[in-house]
């Protein structure tokens, strides 16, 4: 059977909320025909709850809105200069299970971290990726149906400071970013160096670019 290919999209600065409802149409509407999709985006700043809750009933903190999602995971904060990668994929057409799917996604941001002489590790305790005691990504997933969506936000030169409203993970986990680690760090060169290693870690020739 021919190796359908995977389309990436870079979507630049969106609303999160108008995201969400197109990811969650893209999957309520795909079928076997459908290809599986990349987005790369960033978002206005917004905190997003997912499955695990935090007993948050505030409509949002210090004028950043709060919204709840249906990803995994609890609450975190987005904004510009994160990288966020939307996986929608399926995962029988691609012969994976959530396990390797899972080391895929954090192999690509290890690897890309390594690339900008970052040493980043896994936390087996808590999801995501950790620099030198520190939180730098968020992996927050959803599989419906063998599909999945979501997937995860690369702190690259952003704003931190809404992080220190909330507890990542449920925890008081410290978050850090690219930047801060490694001085003159252009957004762009990360997301590009990413979307190679999308290419490479999926062992796909077969990408579409929009």
């Amino acid at each position: 059977m021919k190796i359908k290919p995977i389309i990436i999209r870079c979507l630049g600065l969106l609303h999160w909320h108008d995201t969400y409802i197109k990811m969650n149409h893209f999957i309520n509407t795909r079928n076997k025909y459908s290809l599986d999709e990349i987005w790369f985006v960033e978002h206005y700043p917004i905190f997003t709850q997912g499955y695990i809750k935090n007993n948050v009933k505030k409509k949002n903190i210090h004028m950043i809105p709060i919204i709840e999602s249906n990803r995994g995971g609890n609450m975190t904060y987005h904004g510009p200069g994160q990288q966020i990668i939307y996986f929608l994929l399926d995962l029988i057409r691609l012969k994976i299970n959530v396990q390797k799917l899972l080391f895929v996604i954090e192999n690509i941001i290890l690897s890309t971290l390594y690339d900008f002489s970052i040493i980043g590790y896994k936390n087996h305790q808590y999801p995501g990726i950790y620099v030198n005691n520190k939180k730098i990504c968020s992996l927050g997933l959803r599989i419906n149906n063998s599909h999945c969506f979501h997937g995860l936000s690369l702190n690259v030169n952003m704003n931190l400071h809404p992080f220190k409203y909330i507890h990542p993970c449920g925890n008081n986990i410290i978050m850090t970013q690219m930047s801060n680690i490694k001085k003159n760090i252009l957004f762009y060169d990360v997301r590009n160096i990413l979307i190679q290693k999308c290419l490479f870690f999926f062992n796909s020739k077969n990408f579409l670019y929009f």
